[in-house]
């Protein structure tokens, strides 16, 4: 495995990035910042991974809004 230290989402998992999301903004908070279906028309933990791991663009929008996000 190749080490990636310029890369501060290496060894996260995108479940892992949904989660925190999801128990810090809740559905709403994240319809609100990320304009996306997935997480405005009855949302899951299950559907939004799906939708994210086909979806480049909006997973970048979720991994930026991650990084950005001060969890306590």
């Amino acid at each position: 495995m190749e080490s990636q230290p310029n890369n501060p989402l290496h060894g996260v998992k995108l479940a892992t990035i949904m989660e925190k999301l999801h128990a810090h903004y809740g559905w709403d908070g994240l319809a609100d910042r990320i304009g996306i279906n997935c997480f405005k028309s009855n949302p899951t933990i299950k559907s939004s991974l799906k939708f994210l791991r086909r979806t480049p663009w909006a997973r970048e929008k979720v991994e930026r809004l991650y990084l950005k996000t001060k969890f306590e």
